[in-house]
């Protein structure tokens, strides 16, 4: 549904009220929770000062690990409930660049602001929490798309294109639309120095990562160390190809690579950092 300037705005307020009166119950919560985290604590003390640990003290140590773990996991909703209407803003604010754009609106990014732009955009891409047992999905970290997949209107994606020389080039691009009926992308060079149109089948376009993963709860949707990747080179809007040197170890971390570069006696470049956002499987180049 087409979304007017006055409804994205209101609809953004909405949520941002939503998220302020859900992080003060998120700190309410949190204050309430104090007294059983106490108690455990003092727990611990006195059993570690006993000799013998009495079945009394083992039953009210077990009864409030309990509590504990009650209270956490309504912090935990409290938490996803603000992730959620933070992920809500973004999709509006999303729809509504995508609607400004199909109206006509031509937005001209110089080169500074495009690479900022795709720092920020990396950085703030949604992360994976899971919950206990669960799978992170395709298009989380290193998890591919199935096979299915189709990306959106106005996802960003990596492109291979042919240039006026011939040679083919991973490239960052956005989605224009899917012609299903030729099962082809028609994409938007991201690169406003090179804006340019292409129409590409679907075998030329690999989804970009929609979520973060998280290295300490879910490090298998991350690529291994010594992994054979694309990798978006910095400062540019073109992946090559390279090979993960370091994984990262927190939420906040990017990837260390080294780009397969034949200037270097090794073969490789320095260890540069490169966003999960923008490290995604090989894809040999397919005619």
């Amino acid at each position: 549904m087409a979304l007017s300037l006055d409804s994205a705005t209101q609809q953004v307020q909405e949520r941002l009220k939503g998220i302020y009166k859900l992080v003060k119950q998120i700190q309410e919560e949190k204050i309430c929770n104090e007294g059983n985290l106490n108690a455990v604590i003092k727990a611990h003390e006195k059993l570690q000062s006993d000799d013998k640990i009495s079945p009394y003290h083992k039953s009210k140590l077990k009864g409030l690990y309990c509590s504990v773990v009650a209270d956490a996991e309504k912090e935990e909703e409290l938490i996803r409930k603000a992730l959620s209407k933070i992920y809500e803003i973004r999709v509006i604010r999303h729809e509504r660049r995508i609607q400004a754009k199909q109206a006509g609106s031509k937005e001209t990014i110089r080169r500074g602001a495009l690479m900022k732009m795709l720092l920020i955009t990396a950085q703030t891409l949604p992360l994976w929490i899971s919950k206990t047992g669960q799978q992170p999905p395709a298009l989380c970290g290193a998890v591919p798309a199935d096979p299915s997949y189709v990306a959106k209107l106005g996802d960003i994606v990596a492109a291979l294109v042919k240039s006026t020389d011939g040679d083919e080039n991973w490239i960052l691009a956005e989605v224009v639309q899917y012609l299903a009926s030729s099962g082809r992308y028609e994409v938007d060079d991201i690169d406003e120095e090179q804006k340019e149109r292409h129409t590409l089948s679907k075998r030329r376009i690999i989804p970009l990562p929609l979520m973060r993963a998280n290295p300490e709860t879910d490090p298998d949707a991350l690529f291994p160390k010594g992994a054979t990747v694309m990798a978006l080179y910095p400062q540019t809007t073109c992946f090559y190809k390279a090979v993960i040197n370091q994984l990262p170890q927190t939420a906040q971390d990017e990837y260390q690579v080294l780009f397969e570069d034949s200037s270097y006696s090794e073969g490789f470049s320095p260890p540069l950092m490169v966003a999960q956002r923008y490290v995604i499987a090989i894809k040999e180049k397919k005619k």
